[in-house]
């Protein structure tokens, strides 16, 4: 994807999409690029350079100016994608929590018993239950009303999720000690993933800023609050 026409007044149609395929004379796959040292993405993004590559014009997607519609064509089942397997990896990772505090014994006590695991894997499991329901919520707009009557719940999840999964793995490196940080139990895979998706498809930031703006909108019609005469309560006897 790139710019085909930056002077282009209308910004949505600046981008094109071709297809490149990685034997074309002049590309080179320098690096797949890691994230904390693990491979963050299926798909094994990498740093590629082209260095005088030419290709049909024919490869182009859709038609030249169309880039934009197709990126965001998929972004909404994209995030909706993230935010089902993050919560997969949040279950996991609280299955592990509790196999492992159970087993693990400090100051003479298994983990399990301590006060503040209980209240750990009790709050994992309230955040994970919680996401699920707003994530099935979007996805049932999404299949229903459609992606862009869909937007406020997709922003929602996807700074939902990634946090989420975020804090319930954090939750579970700690009930395994420093054996959590190793590379033994999937943890530190698990959280490197988590920690990168609050940045990919859209940063925490963008879609709280979207999502802020969306609200405000709702309310706009309404116009300003105008005072009552009174908001004494109505007290009735017991």
């Amino acid at each position: 994807m790139g710019k085909s026409d930056p002077g282009n007044p209308d910004r949505h149609r600046q981008q094109s999409m071709i297809l490149v395929p990685k034997v074309t004379p002049g590309v080179e796959v320098i690096r797949p690029l890691p994230v904390f040292n693990f491979y963050g993405m299926p798909d094994r993004a990498s740093e590629v350079a082209f260095t005088d590559v030419r290709v049909p014009a024919t490869n182009m997607l859709l038609g030249e100016g169309r880039g934009f519609e197709i990126a965001q064509g998929r972004l909404g089942p994209g995030r909706i994608h993230h935010c089902m397997r993050l919560i997969g990896m949040a279950e996991r990772a609280l299955e592990l929590m509790c196999r492992r505090a159970q087993h693990r014994v400090t100051f003479g006590r298994p983990v399990a018993e301590q006060t503040v695991t209980l209240e750990r894997i009790a709050e994992a499991r309230i955040a994970i239950e919680q996401t699920r329901l707003l994530t099935l919520k979007t996805a049932h707009m999404m299949d229903t009303v459609g992606n862009k009557a869909a937007r406020r719940e997709i922003a929602m999840i996807k700074i939902a999720a990634p946090n989420m999964a975020c804090q319930v793995v954090d939750w579970a490196i700690q009930a395994f000690g420093g054996a959590g940080t190793s590379n033994d139990y999937g943890l530190a895979a698990m959280y490197a993933t988590a920690r990168l998706l609050r940045l990919a498809d859209g940063p925490d930031e963008v879609h709280r800023n979207q999502l802020g703006t969306l609200e405000l909108r709702r309310h706009a019609e309404k116009g300003p609050i105008v005072p009552r005469a009174t908001y004494a309560p109505v007290w009735r006897d017991a």
